[in-house]
């Protein structure tokens, strides 16, 4: 029995990218019900980078990478964060994050609440439409392929785990930040956000070696909740025929690249 690849994902609004280590696909339903799948070989793999501080960073920069490419070869393709009431929220988010870092609280509820704020936009991405059901049908499709049965419409490697342990990270990373000199936090800003990254990815990681570890259940439990009450839905039949068909064009290639190797 082959070892499985470990594979990870996006739901778009209207299909499903699927991440394998070195190549990418990605598969639409057009507005006349069309099936469109396209796969490439990624550009930029982070799984080569093994600072500690950057290989966090550098595998999700990674996944946002090939967003550029996924529209230039389907330009059907809909982002989560294209709709206007999510830029709207985005915008938003930002106004009165500004208020809120100019209020009376203390840093570390500045920070906290700073953090739960830039949930918004995501989270009113998910709220409604297909884009929950195509997430669901990601989870389900990768989740079968890796366990060999049928599994739920969660993930335990699923981004929402990263939650908890990336606003605790960020919110602290801030709060550092916020104590020197004036006209060195704005770079002190960007340090602490590359360092709640790299913080979070590495608890993460060792959540998923360890997931028996009642810690490890601690901090899942609260993206494990987002995924089941908010983040994911049961996807239809044809929802999940997109799903697969992601997934079986990111193998198909991934395997094409073994064989050259």
């Amino acid at each position: 029995m082959t070892d499985k690849l470990r594979l990870g994902g996006m739901a778009l609004a209207n299909g499903v990218l699927v991440h394998g280590p070195t190549s990418w696909a990605c598969a639409i339903r057009t507005d006349d019900g069309e099936l469109k799948v396209a796969a490439e070989r990624k550009r930029l793999i982070g799984n080569r980078v093994r600072n500690p501080l950057l290989r966090g960073p550098a595998r999700i920069l990674e996944s946002f990478a090939v967003l550029p490419r996924v529209k230039l070869v389907l330009p059907e393709a809909r982002l989560p964060f294209e709709r206007p009431r999510v830029l709207a929220s985005m915008v938003g988010s930002a106004i009165v994050l500004q208020r809120v870092r100019r209020s009376r609280l203390r840093p570390a509820a500045q920070e906290l609440t700073a953090g739960l704020l830039s949930l918004a936009p995501a989270l009113l991405a998910l709220r409604g439409g297909s884009l929950a059901a195509y997430h669901g049908a990601e989870h389900i499709s990768i989740g079968t392929y890796e366990h060999g049965e049928d599994r739920p419409k969660e993930h335990e490697r699923c981004g929402s785990h990263l939650v908890g342990p990336l606003l605790a990270s960020t919110a602290a990373g801030n709060v550092l930040a916020s104590r020197a000199p004036a006209h060195l936090r704005g770079p002190a800003r960007a340090v602490a956000a590359v360092g709640a990254v790299a913080a979070a990815t590495e608890i993460f990681g060792w959540m998923q070696r360890n997931p028996e570890h009642p810690l490890a259940h601690a901090l899942a439990e609260p993206g494990h909740q987002l995924q089941h009450r908010i983040a994911t839905a049961d996807p239809t039949p044809e929802q999940l025929e997109v799903a697969e068909a992601a997934l079986r064009a990111c193998l198909d290639l991934e395997e094409r690249g073994d064989a050259h190797a």
